[in-house]
């Protein structure tokens, strides 16, 4: 059963009976994300569902939707779809572009939010945001220039909603999410919504067991990111496809497209000429990337050596773990778990208190559960003295 419905033995191994059918049963209106035509009135109908209040699942365990080959099939529909009309707004009352900016402002202010508080916080104010654009969508009047950037505001506040069930370990929930704002991304007629919504999306298949589904979606917005012609985008793609391979296993492609986001990032101008979405993105946060691809692919001296160049770059260009805690947090486990395979147990302790400090005040279940896993790691150095007092302060 599980082959015919192209499901991997391991799974079944994994899962057991009937854990595994999960995989395969889908929630009755997934189509409407996934198969369905991409119109304007599809996408509509899309923002509305992934809006509407969350059911509870009955205890089922939250799981990817989909595999390489559908997510492959969704950037290509994504890619190839038509933009909005400006004979598909709805004869309501005439808005301008003030509406429009006040949604733009207020996501920009979230993106970065997120930073700070985590997901668990966010996640609310995302969906209220997708559901007020949405309404405008449906009810108002406007031009075709205004009815793109209120499209667009829509497929980030969904992407954004998505980014942030994700980090909460809600992954259908996520890529309901991500889905829907893909298809706003190409009602708005915006490559860089898009690429960006793609990316964000990448990350949650390489990081849930399938890095072959995060390849799709990144070399598709490989392919589209020319258009936009952002350097700092570009080397950010390249980069999310290191990851993609490296958690594939594929060394020579991850260190291929790990060189190819450096010299990318050689030719990126001022953050400020660039999309806002890639705010976060400097040459520290790159070298943080790759120090996580070598970890992956057991390189753990190349993870360090990518890590103290995060650290030492230029002080524009630094990582900034106070503006990313939760981030920080993260790539510091990751340094942990390197530290670790050298040997170095009292510097792998040292990098996790660390990490435990800037985790405080934020919800993410990712960051936490990054945490756990350290936290078992260094359970087999419980004869090493520093490692039972971090164990005991952290229970």
């Amino acid at each position: 059963m599980a082959d015919l419905e192209g499901l991997p033995a391991q799974e079944v191994v994994d899962r057991g009976w009937p854990g595994w059918l999960q995989l395969v049963v889908t929630e009755g209106d997934d189509h409407l994300f996934f198969d369905s035509p991409w119109t304007t009135a599809g996408t509509v109908t899309a923002l509305e569902k992934v809006g509407a209040p969350v059911k509870a699942n009955n205890g089922r365990r939250d799981f990817l939707i989909l595999t390489a080959g559908g997510l492959g099939a969704v950037a290509a529909n994504w890619a190839s779809a038509t933009p909005a009309s400006a004979a598909d707004t709805t004869r309501g009352r005439r808005i301008g572009g003030d509406r429009a900016a006040a949604f733009e402002g207020r996501l920009a202010a979230l993106r970065r939010l997120d930073d700070q508080v985590g997901s668990g916080r966010v996640y609310t104010s995302a969906v209220t945001e997708l559901q007020m654009i949405t309404d405008t969508l449906r009810t108002a009047s406007y031009s075709e220039p205004i009815g793109s950037r209120l499209f667009a505001a829509a497929a980030e506040a969904s992407r954004s909603a998505g980014w942030t069930a994700y980090d909460s370990g809600r992954h259908a929930t996520a890529e309901r999410h991500f889905a829907a704002a893909l298809r706003a991304a190409a009602s708005a007629g915006d490559p860089v919504v898009g690429v960006n919504t793609l990316a964000f999306w990448a990350i949650q298949h390489y990081s849930t067991g399938d890095p072959r589904g995060a390849v799709a979606l990144v070399e598709e917005a490989l392919r589209v990111a020319p258009r936009i012609g952002s350097a700092r985008m570009t080397a950010m793609l390249h980069a999310r496809a290191c990851r993609a391979y490296a958690h594939a296993g594929d060394s020579r492609a991850s260190d291929r497209h790990a060189n190819l986001a450096l010299d990318a990032y050689s030719a990126a101008g001022p953050i400020d000429e660039d999309p806002d979405c890639v705010y976060w993105f400097n040459l520290g946060e790159l070298y943080q990337l790759l120090d996580s691809s070598a970890l992956n692919l057991d390189d753990p001296r190349r993870a360090l050596a990518h890590f103290e160049s995060a650290s030492t770059a230029r002080a524009s260009e630094a990582y900034d773990g106070e503006a990313f805690p939760r981030g920080f947090a993260i790539y510091l486990a990751r340094q942990a778990e390197a530290r670790l395979g050298l040997g170095d147990v009292d510097g792998a302790v040292v990098a996790a208190e660390t990490a435990v400090e800037h985790m405080g005040g934020v919800t993410s279940a990712r960051g936490t559960d990054t945490l756990g896993g350290l936290r078992s790691k260094l359970g087999a150095y419980a004869a090493v003295p520093v490692v039972p007092d971090f164990l005991a302060s952290t229970r």
